[in-house]
């Protein structure tokens, strides 16, 4: 018995791996193009190399595993799966794609866009490791200007020098508050009524929408950084908002949620650009997938009638 195991070779792994997925020595010989002798010495030098006995030999004349087979070759398919997935991303990096993708997109991007986007892109880039981030408003912009992500998604933005905007669409965007709160009544539907509640309104921390406000008409606010937060607030009726009507729907069709008739309020559609910076413009897999997200656009704009 050997103290320190040896190294085995990728050769080595290789006929052990032919010989269990054809089930026989013979046949990993036909496979690999070797004669049978051959495969039996690979297999008998992996076992002296690593001191142990990968087949039982003695009951059974078709090649079983042994305890320690099982779990060298669960190792050997690991090994091979990495050097598959080595030689993918090496090909792809010889045809320019890239190694992975950072991207940081709009909270308020309708979820089904983000998953039908996200799902396409892992089946046509499998070797494409991507980093996401979401993000609200005009911290988009910053990641993409500090390099953290290669493309973004962001709503209507101000001229940033460096950043280049492709229109992938819009989202409708309407205001809401639960059932019980006073604005749901129509009675209290005049202008100038959403001044007197609180209006749960979204920020951020970037300097790119500080001091801005958009759709913003009550003169009592709660800032919140992020959209989920605003979402449970709506709902437990602590003040009014905006959302995307995606997001919502199920809410309103259900009657946790009213759409409110403000005649003060502004509804309508929050365009959204893919962004990125002009220096260090996406890949083929980057390029792919903003042509997804303005192809979504094009069906949502056929679906509904609407113009994004």
């Amino acid at each position: 018995m050997i103290s320190e195991p040896g190294t085995p070779t990728l050769d080595q792994l290789k006929v052990l791996l032919t010989v269990v997925d054809v089930g026989s020595f013979a046949g990993a010989a036909r496979k690999l193009n070797r004669a049978t002798s051959v495969i039996s010495y690979s297999i008998a030098n992996l076992e002296a190399q690593l001191g142990l006995t990968l087949f039982d030999r003695e009951t059974t004349r078709k090649p079983q595993l042994t305890e320690a087979g099982r779990m060298v070759l669960a190792e050997a398919r690991r090994v091979a799966n990495g050097i598959d997935n080595l030689r993918a991303k090496s090909k792809g990096m010889l045809q320019g794609l890239e190694s992975e993708l950072h991207i940081v997109l709009d909270t308020l991007l309708p979820e089904h866009r983000v998953v039908d986007a996200l799902i396409s892109f892992r089946e046509h880039f499998p070797t494409v490791n991507l980093h996401l981030y979401v993000e609200s408003l005009g911290a988009v912009t910053r990641l993409v200007l500090d390099r953290v992500a290669t493309i973004g998604v962001a709503g209507p933005l101000v001229t940033v020098d460096g950043i280049e905007k492709i229109g992938i669409g819009s989202v409708h965007m309407i205001p809401v508050a639960a059932p019980g709160h006073p604005l749901a009544s129509a009675e209290e539907s005049q202008p100038g009524a959403g001044r007197e509640h609180v209006q749960l309104v979204l920020t951020d921390r970037s300097e790119f929408t500080k001091g801005r406000d958009m759709a913003v008409v009550g003169t009592s606010t709660w800032r919140l950084a992020d959209l989920s937060s605003k979402h449970m607030l709506l709902k437990a009726g602590i003040g009014w908002g905006n959302m995307p009507e995606p997001m919502v729907r199920d809410d309103l069709i259900a009657g946790r949620l009213v759409h409110l008739d403000m005649p003060d309020s502004i509804e309508g559609y929050y365009v959204m650009d893919a962004i990125y910076r002009t220096d260090t413009p996406p890949g083929p897999a980057g390029r792919w997938l903003i042509e997804r997200f303005r192809f979504q656009a094009k069906c949502d704009d056929a679906e509904t009638g609407t113009v994004g």
